[in-house]
Order: C-alpha cells, then structure tokens, then sequence
C-alpha cells in the first residue's frame, strides 16, 4: 500500500479563512471523508475512489489528483496556490508570542 504525494499540492478552502494543502491521496481521503453527506454526488464518488485507488496502488497519484481537482472545481474550493502561500507565510511569520 502505497499514499504516494502530488506532483504539486491543491489548495482548497475549509471555510471562511481556513485553507488546507492537499498533497497527497490520503490528505485527499481525509477531506472528502469530511464532506457533508448532502453534497456527495457522483463527482465526488469518483474523486474518493480515485484517491483510494492511487493510495493502494492500483493508479497513479497525478490521476487521482486531476480527479480531486474536478471535484474541487465543480464545489468551487480551489484556492490559488500563490495565495495560499503568501497566506501561509504571513501566519508563519509570527514569533508565535502574544504582542501586548
């Protein structure tokens, strides 16, 4: 059994001011376990079972991906890798202490 990772993450959006790195299969599972059981069509059956064949083998990772990115364009959470990044590098940029 093998999670392998994407050629290069996807950014999607949790929730209001929430972004979440996808990089592989599995971090792909994970999310989509998640999804609410109202939303779960047939787009997003195939993007499970993609990522579940790319973790166990049976496909290549960049599959599974182009199919979770499918998904994520159709439920509109795909955010803009630069984005995310700058993001993630102004959280980051923090001593982590609070300023009084």
């Amino acid at each position: 059994m093998s999670s392998g990772t994407f050629s290069s993450p996807l950014f999607v959006r949790r929730a209001a001011h929430i972004v979440q790195e996808i990089a592989s299969p599995a971090d792909a599972i994970d999310f989509l376990n998640e999804w609410p059981e109202d939303g779960r069509d047939r787009i997003y059956e195939a993007a499970l079972t993609a990522c579940f064949d790319a973790y166990n083998g049976r496909i290549p990772a960049s599959a599974a991906r182009k199919t979770f990115f499918r998904f994520g364009e159709q439920v509109a959470i795909l955010e803009d890798a630069t984005s995310a990044m700058q993001w993630l590098a102004a959280c980051m940029s923090g001593s982590g202490k609070a300023q009084v």
